[in-house]
């Protein structure tokens, strides 16, 4: 089998890895919404069982910043597949990514998650309707510079850090910035239980603490770092849809060949950055993913890696069809996502935040991974869409599609 298409002429395989990517960003995001923020980019402050240390690890080495690349160059799949569906589709795209801008901000504001990610892509998507009718050959060579100059860019910010981190001993004004930075990595117990306090406060109190750090992250982080990384990886995955390689129509050797080479070269930078960074007994230089000139080429082989071994075990076992549910759903589970863990971690919930070790906050990880998978082949068994999905088709269109199954 070379293709799959349900009945709506959907992508299986692009849903299915799809739906694998969402589920596995959560194994990243969950630090964020369970403890404090600062444990998303200082490992230290997670580790207090010894399981802390080896979770830290088997998520490092095959997870963080793979998930969210391989996300990212799905949806720049999907924009050229949303794109190729009819001669002139420019306002509905803008329309459509507007309308995911909308979404990430209530994410972000409403739900009160301070790590979304809809906003970034909705903006990165503005740029990818430029590039639409490149060639294979154009993306594949835009892509390649692009990923280059990001990986440049890592190395050149880990020189500046260590740079303003030496001159900080002698010039005040860097000294105040490095602190500055520093603080973002390693807060000290006042800015620590100030955060635990406000996020397990009331309402409104975890209404200001969440708008203060989403505005920090669209005005700092997002212009910065995450804007350029979602680009970047889109047209990776732009390049990849025409080369047909997302959609399964290569053959079960080509894949392996693909998950081999991945993983291999993936696999090999990671560990030897959890080693760095172990040795160096997690220096913030060695840290900080983003000023590691490695960290893209191995979250990108790693990426590859599974993208290979999933697209494999479909064509020779034809499995993922409760991860291609999970994808058919992706924005309305991304957002379910944040739904549970504000009721489970914050003030306004069961305030579990910061009364889980690491290694605990994976059995919440697991709980949601099955309920997702369940729901979504349940919810699909009765409906097209997904509930946001729906809404999203609905004000993209400006027409209200079919909801039910049912006639």
């Amino acid at each position: 089998m070379k293709q799959s298409f349900s009945n709506n002429e959907r992508i299986v395989s692009l849903d299915m890895l799809r739906g694998f990517a969402l589920l596995g960003i959560l194994l990243v995001n969950i630090l964020s919404f369970g403890a404090i923020s600062a444990m998303t980019f200082n490992p230290l402050l997670g580790f207090y069982l010894p399981t802390d240390i080896w979770v830290w690890a088997l998520v490092e080495l095959t997870a963080e910043g793979a998930m969210r690349a391989l996300f990212s160059m799905l949806f720049g799949a999907g924009v050229l597949m949303f794109l190729g569906k009819g001669d002139d589709r420019k306002k509905l795209h803008f329309k459509r990514i507007f309308w995911l801008l909308i979404f990430g901000l209530i994410n972000g504001y409403v739900l009160m998650w301070s790590g979304d990610i809809l906003s970034t892509y909705a903006l990165a998507a503005f740029i990818l309707y430029f590039l639409r009718n490149m060639s294979p050959k154009g993306l594949a060579i835009l892509s390649a510079f692009l990923f280059a100059c990001l990986c440049a860019y890592s190395a050149v910010l880990n020189i500046g850090l260590e740079f303003l981190r030496n001159a900080a001993a002698d010039n005040s004004e860097a000294a105040k910035d490095w602190a500055e930075f520093y603080e973002l990595f390693a807060p000290s117990e006042t800015a620590i239980k100030d955060e635990i306090a406000q996020r397990k406060g009331s309402f409104f109190e975890l209404l200001s603490w969440s708008a203060t750090a989403y505005n920090f992250l669209l005005l700092e982080i997002v212009p910065m770092l995450l804007f350029w990384d979602a680009l970047v990886f889109m047209c990776i995955g732009m390049a990849l849809y025409r080369y047909q390689i997302l959609q399964g129509l290569h053959s079960e050797r080509f894949y392996l060949l693909i998950t081999i080479l991945g993983f291999g070269i993936g696999l090999s930078i990671n560990s030897y950055e959890i080693y760095q960074m172990i040795a160096n007994d997690f220096d913030i230089l060695t840290s900080f993913s983003y000023a590691k000139s490695t960290y893209h080429i191995g979250r990108l082989g790693v990426a590859l890696g599974w993208m290979g071994l999933l697209i494999l075990a479909m064509l020779r076992f034809g499995i993922g069809q409760r991860l291609a549910a999970v994808g058919r759903m992706a924005l309305s589970n991304y957002l379910l996502q944040s739904v549970i863990c504000l009721f489970i971690f914050s003030g306004i919930g069961l305030g579990l935040l910061g009364d889980l070790y690491r290694s605990e906050l994976y059995i919440v990880v697991a709980i949601i991974w099955a309920f997702q998978l369940w729901l979504s082949s349940w919810w699909l068994a009765s409906y097209n869409y997904g509930p946001a999905e729906w809404l999203w088709r609905a004000l993209t269109y400006g027409k209200i599609p079919k909801f039910g199954r049912k006639p």
